[in-house]
């Protein structure tokens, strides 16, 4: 990174994810390639809090996004070899954390013991609940990390964007550790009426990115949380080391609350300072993990943006959310997960669910899963508001 003191880098040594597809690394890899049912609302059915160590009266206390949110973190660590010891002063390790929503559940079904029995019955514990920060705090307290602690609400970029700030605080000497993601479970009934009316999601429930007949996104719940290090100190303990997080930036269109610059003007402003701030030249890059919502106008505006800033070298572009559906402010940080995979397996997931490209788009989208000879990566997110995050990945 440019910004960064004395030279520091930062790594990837873990992945925690979990998302309609698969708990687990390993079984959210495998699913990225298998085809999705078709579902408007998508959730982890096999999500168990009892398996992460949420009692009763936890799950009772914490909403949703934040329970999938220890469960991220918690297989992070794991991942990393960081379960139950850091090597680290836990003052140096800190919890970054991206939502769009928050506690939507508690806020909604309080909202229902408000009208129905009375104020005397809302929870005293709705508060802490409904906070946006609910997971990055319930993160620090189970991982004792007593660093920064922070949580990023910029809607469907703030997982992307969570990545990178945990990345420079790194870079820049603040922290050694970071466990750094997002989450996100809002499939409440306000939440999907609103999102119905003001017709986003799909009505058939298939997610077809860059599809000529794309008709809306899936919503999803998911989480995904990546263990970053200082790659020196990362190598000398012996982590396993997925690649490297070079450059990051964040623009904004200042266009319009829902809808993307139609000419993709601040999505190539942030490709553009991501890889300015990585050093690295836009002909190196081989793939783009695309935001690729599968609505009209994101992908339109997002294929403009590609074909601008990679005009030369075309690289192969993917959307995962075929599959894994869009999961708001978590997205950033799933697709970020699956970006590592790639450096893992040597491999591009595909875009599922795709018949017909969009011609007008014109862009090399991956539509089987396709070896990969690792290379720089870009991986973006554009969220309502005009918000923009971009992460770029290197290979060790």
């Amino acid at each position: 990174m440019i910004e960064a003191r004395d030279g520091r880098r930062v790594v990837i040594t873990g992945v925690g994810v979990l998302a309609p597809c698969g708990i687990g690394a390993d079984a959210f890899w495998a699913g990225l390639s298998k085809p999705a049912e078709p579902v408007i609302n998508r959730s982890i059915d096999d999500f168990d809090a009892a398996e992460w160590g949420l009692k009763h009266v936890d799950v009772r206390r914490i909403d949703r996004f934040a329970q999938l949110a220890i469960a991220a973190s918690a297989l992070a660590r794991r991942d990393a070899g960081i379960e139950k010891d850091s090597p680290y002063d836990p003052y140096r390790c800190g919890v970054m954390m991206g939502t769009g929503i928050g506690g939507a559940y508690a806020w909604e079904s309080n909202a229902e013991v408000l009208m129905e029995k009375g104020a005397k019955n809302v929870s005293p514990l709705v508060v802490p609940m409904v906070m946006p920060n609910a997971a990055s705090a319930n993160v620090s307290i189970r991982s004792g990390f007593t660093g920064p602690v922070e949580t990023i609400t910029t809607a469907c970029a703030a997982g992307t964007h969570a990545v990178g700030h945990g990345a420079r605080l790194i870079a820049s000497g603040r922290a050694d550790l970071m466990l750094a993601g997002g989450s996100e479970s809002c499939q409440t009934p306000v939440m999907n009426n609103g999102f119905q009316n003001m017709k986003a999601l799909s009505p058939t429930g298939i997610s077809r990115p860059f599809d000529i007949a794309r008709d809306g996104f899936c919503s999803a719940e998911a989480a995904a949380v990546l263990v970053l290090e200082e790659y020196e100190a990362a190598k000398a303990r012996g982590a396993t080391i997925y690649a490297e997080i070079a450059g990051t930036a964040s623009t904004a269109d200042a266009h319009h609350i829902t809808a993307p610059s139609p000419n993709g003007a601040g999505a190539v402003a942030c490709m553009r300072a991501a890889l300015a701030d990585a050093g690295i030249d836009a002909d190196a890059v081989t793939h783009v993990n695309a935001h690729g919502t599968s609505t009209q106008l994101n992908d339109a505006a997002e294929a403009i943006a590609v074909r601008e800033v990679f005009a030369a070298s075309r690289p192969a572009v993917t959307s995962i959310k075929g599959v894994t559906g869009h999961s708001l402010g978590a997205a950033g940080a799933v697709e970020a997960a699956a970006v590592a995979l790639s450096y893992r397996h040597r491999e591009l997931p595909p875009t599922m669910h795709v018949t017909q490209l969009d011609p007008e788009l014109d862009i090399d989208v991956v539509l089987e899963p396709r070896f990969w000879d690792p290379a720089p990566a870009v991986s973006n997110s554009f969220a309502f508001g005009g918000h923009n995050g971009t992460l770029v990945f290197r290979p060790i």
